[in-house]
């Protein structure tokens, strides 16, 4: 069986659990979800900041109201309910937990522990991040010993 160690920061939508499970063909895939709630990932400047550069005017007035630290813990557990029981209905075995620090932090024992095949990594765009790499893909390319697929989520 193949493994994937999934790192999230909201909800898979239909299209997102039809991508990742389909991306090794017929082979079974198990996945270990981490998830971490968009709040708590970054600050509120270089969120704005990558709201405004994909057109997002909108979302980017909006980004200090999204809740950090014990105010996303319920919504991110029922995020990641939601994702293992899509990931399970296609098939997959499923497994994760929602990670209070960065999930970087946690990312090569849970490869370890797991036998992870691989890390995909499926988040929204984060342009700062990503051109100053250190965003979650770059950055765990340098701690695992396994390929980091980076993916963006489909929109809801």
């Amino acid at each position: 069986m193949f493994t994937s160690v999934l790192m999230i920061e909201k909800p898979l939508t239909p299209e997102d659990v039809e991508f990742v499970t389909t991306l090794h063909g017929d082979e079974t895939v198990s996945f270990v979800v981490l998830m971490q709630p968009r709040g708590d990932q970054a600050d509120v400047l270089l969120r704005a900041i990558d709201d405004v550069a994909i057109g997002e005017l909108r979302d980017a007035t909006r980004e200090g109201d999204e809740p950090e630290g014990l105010q996303a813990r319920q919504p991110a557990e029922l995020a990641l309910e939601h994702s293992l029981a899509a990931l399970r209905a296609h098939g997959s075995e499923a497994t994760g937990h929602v990670v209070e620090e960065h999930p970087l932090d946690h990312l090569k024992v849970v490869v370890d522990d797991s036998g992870a095949d691989e890390v995909i990594v499926l988040t929204e765009p984060h342009y700062v991040e990503e051109f100053f790499h250190r965003d979650w893909a770059s950055r765990a390319r340098h701690k695992v010993g396994v390929p980091v697929l980076k993916l963006f989520a489909h929109n809801e």
